[in-house]
């Protein structure tokens, strides 16, 4: 094998390299709608509970393109808050969850059980702008995180009326008939919260909740200051976990449900796997808490794969025309030849990429184009 079929050879295989690791991912992208369903200062808990876990999905790399955040948002503006636009979930003080970079999709009286049901099923009005939609599909990984006042298979919506747990169901299953999710991760926090988790019937659910039917859940510890209780149990020890956790962590689902203490909830939380296929020890908390860090690519159609094949030839084509030519005339024919390849094999995986319209993970395609620049330098020395 000749230098130039080497050179050739070598490209060729960058190329394909990483467009087959690109395949190994089980989703290719995250959402998060997160409900506090509840208004009122005596329910503060319930919009801190809802803000912690908005910062939690935020800090494991969910942007706020994907996440949709309902509150009745009257808690940080009352005039019964000694901090005036604050929010804390703690009595310590030292995190404030309000901030400048919370974005609200729906507030106030807009948060109700229908907006609700709309939002995931998609059928929204035609006015509704683009950052208040879940725009998830079939290969998306869906965060549910529900907070407020609950009862046997009802949770209230700002203490006007309810959403039961048979038309969530049905909502649940009207997402998976319209293809709006790979899998689901549900979790709630409200007295009797496992009962509405009982009629979902559709596949690929993993659900949670902070007590069985018949049983309450409680807050955590009382702010003097405010003179509201700012956090509940179930919410804060599911943080307590969660706050170890980092973006590229294996800890799996597993372990956060072998962490509750129902001597410290107060409660016996619930978790149903009857309608989830895959083991909670084999996946991983940053599969739902969590942004996608690797994509799965679907099969090209032939018109992409002749554009993408066609750019190979061009390759091989030059190379060819390079080693019948050996008089051309250039500045430095090594230093352009491989400057000239390397323009080629990235323009093409960039290509290829946006063909597909996935977003790779940039450090994953930094470790496996690293040695490409070992290569070429070594092309350099060689010529």
């Amino acid at each position: 094998m000749n230098i130039i079929s080497f050179i050739a050879y070598y490209f060729y295989l960058i190329l394909n390299l990483n467009a087959s690791n690109l395949k190994e991912s089980k989703h290719t992208n995250n959402w998060a709608v997160i409900v506090s369903a509840s208004r009122y200062w005596f329910n503060y808990r319930h919009m801190a509970n809802a803000l912690s876990m908005y910062r939690t999905v935020k800090r494991l790399g969910i942007p706020d393109s994907n996440i949709i955040l309902m509150l009745a948002d009257d808690i940080a503006c009352n005039p019964r808050n000694v901090y005036p636009g604050k929010v804390f979930n703690n009595k310590d003080h030292r995190l404030e969850l309000y901030g400048q970079d919370v974005q609200v999709d729906y507030r106030g009286y807009d948060v109700t059980a229908e907006t609700f049901i709309r939002l995931l099923t998609g059928r929204l009005p035609d006015s509704t702008p683009k950052y208040k939609r879940l725009q998830s599909d079939e290969n998306s990984n869906v965060l549910i995180y529900m907070t407020g006042h609950g009862g046997d298979k009802f949770l209230k919506f700002q203490d006007n009326h309810e959403i039961s747990a048979q038309d969530f169901g049905d909502a649940i299953e009207q997402m998976w008939q319209k293809k709006r999710y790979k899998e689901i991760l549900f979790m709630i926090d409200t007295c009797e919260a496992n009962t509405m988790y009982s009629t979902i019937y559709s596949p690929n659910v993993l659900s949670v909740g902070s007590s069985p039917l018949g049983k309450k859940s409680y807050s955590h510890h009382l702010d003097e200051d405010l003179g509201v209780t700012v956090i509940d149990r179930f919410t804060y020890y599911s943080l307590e976990f969660l706050e170890n956790i980092k973006k590229d962590s294996k800890a799996t689902l597993d372990e956060l449900f072998n962490s509750y203490n129902p001597q410290l909830i107060l409660s016996d939380p619930g978790i149903s796997t009857e309608n989830f296929n895959r083991s909670l020890s084999e996946t991983l908390i940053t599969d739902f808490f969590g942004n996608v860090q690797q994509c799965k690519i679907d099969e090209l159609t032939k018109d992409q794969f002749d554009s993408i094949k066609l750019d190979e030839e061009v390759i091989f084509e030059s190379l060819d025309s390079y080693s019948k030519s050996p008089t051309i005339e250039l500045p430095s024919e090594s230093f352009n030849l491989v400057d000239y390849l390397s323009s080629l094999i990235n323009y093409n995986t960039y290509k290829f990429i946006n063909l597909l319209e996935v977003k790779p993970n940039k450090e994953e395609i930094g470790e496996k184009f690293w040695f490409l620049a070992v290569g070429c330098l070594a092309i350099y020395i060689v010529l």
